[in-house]
């Protein structure tokens, strides 16, 4: 297994704080002693891997969920020859209490067996790390982080009940479309509604079936539509609703539409 260490970086909302995101394998390396400010949430992708934490050590296999609190001395490497790969973000302790009670979340155990989780993880750690868009990072990843505290720390659940969810999800929506360019960011309409990110994120998802970027992302794709009607490239469209480039456009596109924008591009331009 050859060694490597991807770092990359998104930005939760527009303006608002980076969250560091590392995809690593190795084999040989093992880290020295440290600690992190922030939560330290992985998933071990492949291999096994040992930690030591908390006076003992642990060990992942892949589909294992990580978890090391901010201030915790720790090590880790390759629990067998064939090396060890994951992938980790590093998470402020506001996005892991938004959505629960009780005080700083802890997690008794460190290495969590959640299939689901683990999944919904490495997705969005994947997707993110190619295309880093704010609102989707925003969308996703304190949502992500709110599920882990409330299923598996010593944290008890907030109330979900949200009185006026429809209300708030069309202004969301409202806002969203007629910012389509540079969407503002979650945080700061939450703020503007009086509630927490958690409860702007609750009650959009469970009126309109979608996260916020989601729900973006097919309105963008709806509008791009007109646009190649028209004759204008995908390059140009991808722009004009607010994707970050041509790759951004095609990933939605063909989730929504089936086809690639030039593809269909080509389709209605041949029928005219």
């Amino acid at each position: 297994m050859s060694e490597q260490a991807l770092w990359t970086r998104a930005r939760l909302g527009r303006g608002g704080p980076v969250l560091d995101l590392l995809t690593a394998r190795f084999a040989r390396h093992v880290y020295a002693p440290h600690a992190h400010e922030e939560f330290t949430v992985g998933v071990t992708v492949g291999g096994l891997e040992v930690i030591a934490y908390r006076g003992g050590h642990i060990r992942s296999g892949p589909g294992s969920i990580v978890v090391l609190e901010p201030g915790e001395m720790h090590t880790g490497g390759p629990a067998a020859p064939e090396g060890y790969a994951y992938q980790a973000l590093y998470a402020a302790s506001a996005l892991l209490s938004d959505g629960t009670t009780g005080g700083l979340p802890h997690f008794r155990e460190p290495v969590l067996n959640d299939p689901e989780l683990a999944a919904a993880l490495r997705r969005a750690h994947t997707e993110l790390s190619a295309c880093p868009d704010p609102l989707e990072a925003e969308s996703r990843l304190p949502w992500l982080l709110s599920a882990l505290a409330r299923r598996h720390s010593t944290a008890r659940p907030a109330d979900d009940r949200m009185p006026g969810a429809d209300r708030v999800a069309l202004l969301v929506r409202d806002r969203l479309a007629d910012e389509l360019l540079a969407p503002p960011s979650l945080a700061d309409l939450a703020t503007d509604l009086g509630m927490s990110r958690y409860q702007l994120l609750r009650a959009f998802r469970t009126t309109m079936g979608v996260p916020p970027y989601a729900w973006l992302a097919q309105h963008r794709v709806t509008r791009a539509r007109g646009l190649l009607e028209a004759g204008l490239r995908p390059a140009e469209v991808a722009v004009l609703v607010g994707f970050a480039d041509q790759a951004h456009l095609t990933r939605w596109f063909r989730r929504v539409v089936g086809v690639t924008p030039a593809a269909y591009r080509n389709s209605v331009q041949d029928r005219r």
